[in-house]
């Protein structure tokens, strides 16, 4: 590390030169990788319903469904129908005409019929879409469609909800980071005393997000979440690389005369520290990659290399920006606006029993409230009630009663007889509306003859049937999943090996794969932070101190809502304990570092925990506020209730750990110092 420290500080322009050169590839990647707007295809692919969808997209070419309802008379529909079946990217239209032509009047329709396609003055048209929701293509094609000149139409599904998760999405994005950059350089001036070096620190991680972004391209494709917060995460769990770098670098400079000297020493003082802060952020972003939701494995990916690659930039780039822009630094210093914390460390030392009896009995009410926090699963709920796509799936639910469908596939070599009795129970299921498929059509009104070969390919292909279920139940309702269920067993009664699929369905196995990830993922990402600091202290007694006191802080985070009578996206739940474990528990490693330094001089626990905690609240303070600026903007603006939630509980979150660590941190060593000192290996 020598070598590279002294080559990084002796040659800042020509690092910072191919360091500015290695963008232009990040940029090509970052343009080349694709992001999936699809929450539910990150289910497993070994689960039921996710095979039964595979089998859907395959031998149906039923990748995605729209739902278009039209203003206006069957001559409407047929007009626009011929304008759909243009487009490229869709397969086909089901409507009353490509069923049975338009020969017969509609007061002769069977019920089935009217029922699906007909509603007060709207028609129904089914569009089905050769490529799956998130394809270009298929996103083009609704664009088209939407643009078509007709009478008043709505256009529903979920191909119709990612399209317009996309455009929010993508407008929103850069208003993120420009958010999170201008919060950021207010905090940063305040708790600096350069005004110019908040822009470096800025610059710097803009090098690191933008490497990150470009090596995803090796991942193919990421998740619209993971676009939407990746950018503003890394910029909050980096920032205090720089800052531990460029507040060492001050201190060299004190010592050595050359500014190129006082920058080698600096990055190899800073090194070990930078990398022991960066692991346990590491450690929480990785631990994601065991949910099973590919969601989990998406998040964790990016951002564990995201703070791999902000490391490495800290180092690599950050100190040629310095040294380059150093006279540019040094002309507009001023008075760090922060206080020095001396009556804070008197005053947790002076209450130090109170304060850890206080510590101990919050969690009471931290626990009570985080395990009865409401979350809610339907991904409709997430997106703004003015979207056309919400606004057409709630037209949907008010015209046709129509709140989900689902899928029933089954083999084609069952009895008529049999598939007669399926659909008769299927019908016979509460909350069905009605059932669609070449079988529950057939019959007296519409002899199998006259029923057209290409209606019939949409639901009997390559040895497998399939019926269509629509039901007034609302996606991840207790009432849809209780039909689930009940479906299921119908199905199982006559085909063992058949399939129930759809969003309801998909959604209800999303909850119960969301239950167990929560779980896993806060029991893994606790056990690898803890052996982390454990390792690093030669300590039991440390770990288990510092990790209580960040799941206080996370605890009362995710109890909140429960007080405030809210509810929360299921993500939320999911990964907001373990970023803010991850990136959080800086704050106490950095002030029981400190303290530990002190006591083996003076040997005194009061002593040295009232200069830590004095020396220490500065930084920890300075890089919570950052935290904090870099995502509370996107909390209170983005319109995507997903993304505005996580940032506005990583926001709080770690303002909370920040005020944990400062106020309880100090009186719990005070009182455990005795278990401390017996679990820790050299402490004397």
């Amino acid at each position: 590390m020598k070598k590279v420290s002294k080559y990084i500080s002796h040659h800042p322009r020509l690092v910072l030169l191919i360091m500015t050169l290695l963008l232009i590839p990040s940029w090509i990647g970052y343009k080349n990788t694709g992001v999936n707007y699809d929450i539910l295809s990150y289910l497993p692919s070994d689960l039921n319903s996710t095979k039964g969808q595979e089998i859907l997209d395959k031998d149906f070419k039923n990748a995605a469904t729209g739902m278009l309802l039209l203003k206006g008379s069957d001559y409407d529909a047929n007009k626009i129908m011929k304008e759909i079946l243009k487009i490229e990217g869709v397969e086909d239209v089901i409507c009353k005409s490509s069923i049975i032509g338009d020969s017969i009047p509609n007061e002769f329709l069977p019920d089935e019929i009217r029922d699906v396609f007909y509603s007060e003055d709207s028609t129904l048209l089914m569009i089905k879409f050769k490529e799956s929701s998130s394809s270009f293509i298929t996103m083009s094609a609704i664009e088209q469609i939407r643009s078509i000149e007709s009478k008043e139409k709505f256009l529903s599904g979920i191909s119709s909800v990612v399209k317009d998760t996309k455009d929010l999405i993508d407008k929103e994005t850069p208003i993120y980071v420009g958010l999170a950059v201008i919060l950021g350089l207010i905090i940063l001036s305040i708790t600096n005393e350069s005004t110019i070096i908040p822009f470096l620190f800025l610059l710097n991680i803009g090098y690191a997000i933008l490497y990150n972004f470009g090596t995803n391209i090796i991942m193919g494709e990421i998740s619209y979440i993971t676009k939407a917060i990746a950018a503003v995460l890394q910029l909050a769990v980096t920032m205090d690389y720089s800052i531990f770098l460029y507040h060492r670098y001050v201190e060299e400079k004190k010592i050595y005369e050359s500014k190129n000297e006082a920058m080698d020493n600096a990055i190899q003082k800073t090194i070990s520290s930078l990398f022991a802060s960066s692991l346990t952020t590491f450690a929480g972003f990785i631990a994601l990659v065991l949910m099973r939701l590919g969601l989990g494995r998406d998040i964790g990916l990016v951002m564990s290399k995201g703070v791999i690659l902000g490391l490495i930039s800290t180092v690599v780039v950050l100190p040629p920006m310095i040294l380059v822009a150093e006279k540019l630094v040094n002309r507009f210093n001023h008075k760090v606006l922060l206080p020095s914390f001396e009556k804070t460390s008197n005053f947790t030392l002076k209450y130090k029993k109170t304060l850890f009896v206080v510590f101990l009995l919050l969690f009471i009410p931290a626990i009570y409230g985080s395990t009865h926090t409401k979350v809610y699963y339907n991904l409709d709920r997430s997106l703004p009630n003015n979207l056309e796509s919400i606004v057409a799936l709630n037209k949907m639910k008010k015209d046709f009663n129509m709140a989900s469908t689902h899928f029933v596939i089954v083999k084609d070599d069952i009895s008529n007889t049999s598939m007669k009795n399926l659909v008769n129970e299927l019908r016979n299921v509460e909350g069905i509306n009605n059932v669609l498929g070449v079988n529950s059509l057939t019959g007296l009104t519409i002899p199998n003859y006259m029923i057209p070969e290409k209606f019939k390919n949409n639901f009997e292909n390559n040895g497998y049937q399939m019926i269509m279920l629509n039901s007034k139940y609302q996606t991840a309702s207790q009432d849809v999943s209780e039909q689930v269920d009940k479906i299921k067993s119908i199905v199982e009664k006559y085909d063992s090996e058949g399939y129930l699929t759809g969003e309801a369905v998909l959604t209800k196995d999303l909850t119960k794969i969301s239950d167990r990830d929560f779980r896993m993922v806060n029991i893994a990402s606790i056990a690898i932070v803890f052996l982390i600091i454990a390792l690093v202290f030669k300590s039991i007694g440390i770990p288990i101190i510092l990790i209580a006191s960040i799941e206080l802080a996370i605890l009362i985070n995710m109890s909140l809502p429960f007080y405030l009578g809210q509810t929360i996206p299921f993500v939320t739940s999911i990964i907001i304990g373990v970023i803010q474990l991850g990136s959080t528990i800086d704050y106490s490693i950095l002030m029981i570092n400190r303290f530990l330094h002190e006591y083996q001089i003076n040997k005194n626990v009061n002593e040295s925990l009232a200069v830590s905690v004095k020396e220490t609240s500065k930084s920890i303070v300075s890089s919570g506020l950052s935290f904090m600026a870099a995502t509370i903007g996107v909390g209170l603006y983005s319109k995507m209730e997903i993304v505005s939630t996580i940032c506005s509980f990583l926001a709080r979150g770690a303002v909370i750990s920040m005020i944990t660590i400062i106020l309880f941190l100090p009186a719990i060593i005070s009182i455990t110092f005795p278990f401390i000192k017996k679990t820790t290996k050299g402490l004397n």
